[in-house]
């Protein structure tokens, strides 16, 4: 292997970095989880609170359902919350659940006056003491903004789950209400308030408990989250910035991603020594870093192991994601972690680019025919572009964007023109017309970042919606047939996913398991662009640099596939914005900027 990598013993790293969840922490979060299900089965279902199944969990820690429906709903619902955190051995959910059990027992000995359930409330409690070194995962980063989406999350949880207690008692329900009425029903009794539905009995005070611990479990999960101290998401410092440029100015040309390091959504560690550095973000338990790491290859393993202490203290699951075979190697031999082929980036050589020969002769013809229709192509330095004209990239690059979240992670930076990023390339296409649009002759825009001192990077494509097809094209040729005036003798393009799967599967002699592996891929494409990206790389003759994943165990892979489409933003679960306030905020920056560059020419 490359790089000088130095081999280090890793039976610590496998033994102490990135373990499995123990046994005893697994046991203790089914264990919850199973009362919790049925303690929230004994507030609901008055039929369950009379079977033998019944009987049986009435002995088991948090089962208060014979005294109270209410708190039997309210204590399964926490026990169930807890039963993650325990898994994932969260010290807050081990406190939690070191004072909940103790209640739990307290209630069985003082209203049931039964022994046996204290007893074992009492002995699930002794392996969390006994083990409570192996709960001592730090909490994860978190904003205020949970707190509403806990209002959400548990408030519409609520509402289908108080419909279902307030529909179970057919046969003591007075008339029969309509479903408007059971639902006004639900709203009233969350909020502690007698609502339209009457009952027989007793019933209408379980029901009206019932749903009242409902309302009040919602109101005090959310109060603590919006109160408790807030621990921001990952943001890279000023003084992390500055020390990882001073990095990618040594060893930037190692890897085409370590630009990518410096975007300010991502959290850094750095090795002992401050020679090499691991950036990564958290997304929903998976610390999910990108690339190679920065810096010295020799000091890699000193970054690495922070990283994986870093995963350690917080019961994060470890990912990497894009890496190349050298970071791959490295990775897998100092974490004892596992590593698939994820896909394979396209490098383009300038000096070997030609528009010339058969092969490339789609190309050739779309940009000659786009170049007669009037279209002229430009490509600077960051630096060499005045700011209103950067401000009106900006703003047409978020305009053109097409959805309503910025996507990109491990090869996008999230930002256009920022004064710290003088030495990016942007490649713009231009054309009069006779009706210029808020960006003038603006029709499409490519961003790079750089590649140490002699490469380049795609970052972003941008194009007009109204513009002619082919943009895209037209600016990686003129980026490339400019790549010398600047220097650069090598440029990325797009990541393509299961490149060697698609490429492999339409050739002649394809197996079956080959050719359904590719058939699938070809489906997902209708909402990825797997095969369009393959097809639109292949166009200019680029040699193909496999990437990889790096991961913990297979039953971690879904977890991570689902967090890096969370990163790449792929998949958003944050409250979309209305349509009509996007369009508006986005019409007001446009006329501002206008109003801004009337007045300069004025001056």
């Amino acid at each position: 292997m490359s790089g000088g990598v130095p081999h280090r013993s890793t039976w610590m790293h496998r033994a102490v970095r990135g373990p499995r969840p123990e046994a005893v922490p697994v046991l203790v979060a089914r264990a919850c989880a199973l009362v919790g299900l049925l303690d929230i089965a004994a507030g609901v279902f008055p039929r369950f609170r009379h079977s033998r199944m019944h009987t049986m969990a009435e002995v088991l820690p948090g089962a208060l359902g014979p005294f109270a429906a209410a708190l039997s709903l309210s204590t399964g619902v926490l026990l169930l919350l807890l039963a993650h955190g325990l898994r994932r051995r969260k010290r807050r959910a081990w406190r939690a659940a070191v004072a909940l059990l103790p209640a739990g027992a307290l209630a069985q000995f003082t209203y049931r006056h039964s022994l046996l359930g204290a007893v074992i409330s009492l002995a699930l409690l002794a392996p969390l003491l006994r083990h409570r070194d192996q709960f001592a995962a730090l909490p994860d980063p978190r904003s205020r903004w949970r707190a509403l989406a806990n209002f959400v999350l548990m408030g519409a949880g609520s509402l289908v789950l108080g419909l279902v207690i307030v529909s179970v008692h057919p046969n003591r329900m007075v008339g029969d209400p309509s479903l408007a009425d059971r639902l006004t029903h639900v709203l009233y009794g969350l909020f502690g308030f007698e609502g339209p539905v009457d009952y027989q009995g007793n019933t209408s005070w379980t029901v009206a408990f019932s749903l009242g611990a409902l309302g009040l479990l919602t109101a005090i999960t959310t109060i603590y989250l919006a109160f408790r101290p807030e621990h921001p998401a990952a943001q890279l410092t000023e003084e992390d910035e500055v020390r990882l440029r001073a990095l990618l100015e040594k060893h930037g040309r190692r890897d085409s991603l370590g630009h990518f390091a410096l975007r300010r959504d991502k959290a850094v560690v750095f090795s002992p020594s401050g020679k090499a550095a691991v950036t990564y973000r958290v997304v929903s338990g998976v610390m999910l870093a990108s690339g190679d790491p920065i810096g010295d290859v020799e000091a890699w393993p000193g970054a690495i192991e922070r990283f994986m202490d870093e995963a350690q203290a917080h019961s994060w699951t470890p990912a990497v994601m894009g890496c190349s075979e050298t970071g791959g190697e490295v990775w897998t031999r100092e974490t004892g972690l596992d590593c698939l082929e994820l896909g394979d980036e396209a490098v383009v050589d300038v000096a070997d680019f030609s528009l010339a020969g058969r092969a490339m002769r789609n190309v050739r013809q779309m940009v000659k025919r786009i170049e007669r229709a009037g279209y002229e192509t430009r490509v600077r330095r960051v630096r060499d572009l005045g700011e209103g004209e950067l401000e009106r990239i900006r703003l047409a690059a978020d305009d053109w964007r097409g959805t309503d979240t910025e996507r990109g992670f491990s090869m996008a930076l999230g930002r256009v023109g920022d004064p710290s990023d003088g030495d990016c390339l942007i490649a713009t296409a231009h054309k009069a017309d006779e009706h210029p649009g808020p960006y003038g002759d603006l029709k499409a825009i490519l961003h790079f970042v750089p590649w140490g001192t002699d490469g380049a990077s795609l970052d972003l494509m941008r194009r007009d919606r109204a513009a002619d097809p082919g943009m895209n094209e037209l600016l990686i040729v003129a980026a490339l047939q400019a790549a010398p005036k600047f220097g650069i003798t090598r440029v990325s393009l797009n990541f393509a996913m299961f490149r060697s799967a698609l490429a492999r599967g339409e050739k002649i002699g394809a197996g079956p398991v080959l050719r359904a592996w590719r058939g699938l891929l070809v489906f997902l494409s209708r909402w990825f662009q797997i095969e369009s990206l393959y097809k639109f790389n292949a166009k200019f003759q680029p040699r193909w640099e496999p990437r990889f994943v790096v991961y913990r165990a297979s039953a971690d892979l879904p977890r991570i596939g689902f967090a890096a489409m969370q990163a790449e933003g792929f998949v958003n679960l944050a409250l979309p914005l209305p349509r009509f306030l996007r369009r508006r905020s986005r019409a007001a920056r446009v006329c501002a900027h206008a109003v801004t560059e009337r007045d300069a020419r004025a001056a």
